[in-house]
């Protein structure tokens, strides 16, 4: 079969997911495809423009499920439902790439053009909902990075211990509120409301003149 990049981002994509990134090589992305390491030269210069075109192709996915979901909101549908509709489908992306979650969070140092799509788009939101420039960049950012930091914990890999039934007493005596938040809501939960507290926060910025 003919060599492409996007077939080598294929290959590239599923040896991050075994390996990692440091476990990640030219030579085992090669070795995938069957060919030899200087013919992905060619399409591909190095590791870290694979890294970038592997983050690009997760953030592009990202902005066409949000496009999608935005679409089927209600056309009066406010900007917190929009931007819920937006981190909702990044999330739920993500989610779908084992270490996506890593790929994306260095989208911004690799210039990932499809993850300056999602800032631009999640920028437009809150601008559009009177938030002003200095607070709007802020809060897309730490609502990008929320989304991207929720799915790193879910897609940790970090062996669970085992906690008999007298520790776990313990613990639940010890931190109570803690124990009751964390069993409190199911992820999906968890994340929709983090994403509307947020959006509450921002809420509060709005410049005199929208309300």
């Amino acid at each position: 079969m003919k060599l492409t990049r996007e077939r080598i981002i294929d290959a590239g994509m599923a040896e991050f997911a075994e390996s990692g990134y440091h476990g990640l090589s030219m030579r085992k992305v090669a070795q995938r495809l069957d060919a030899q390491a200087g013919s992905l030269y060619y399409h591909v210069p190095n590791k870290s423009a694979l890294v970038q075109l592997m983050a690009d192709r997760v953030a592009r996915q990202a902005y066409e499920a949000g496009t999608t979901a935005l679409s089927e909101l209600d056309p009066e549908a406010g900007w917190q439902e929009r931007v819920e509709a937006q981190l909702v489908t990044l999330r739920q992306s993500i989610r779908r790439h084992p270490g996506g979650a890593v790929m994306l969070a260095d989208s911004p140092k690799v210039l990932s053009t499809g993850a300056l799509s999602l800032m631009e788009r999640l920028l437009e939101t809150l601008h559009a909902a009177d938030i002003p420039t200095e607070p709007s960049g802020i809060g897309a950012d730490a609502l990008l990075s929320h989304a991207t930091g929720f799915v790193l914990q879910e897609q940790s890999e970090s062996p669970a211990i085992a906690v008999s039934a007298e520790d776990a007493a313990a613990l639940h005596a010890r931190f109570p509120l803690t124990v009751a938040a964390a069993s409190a809501f199911t992820e999906d939960d968890k994340f929709v409301r983090s994403v509307r507290l947020l959006c509450a926060g921002l809420a509060t910025l709005t410049e005199p003149a929208s309300q």
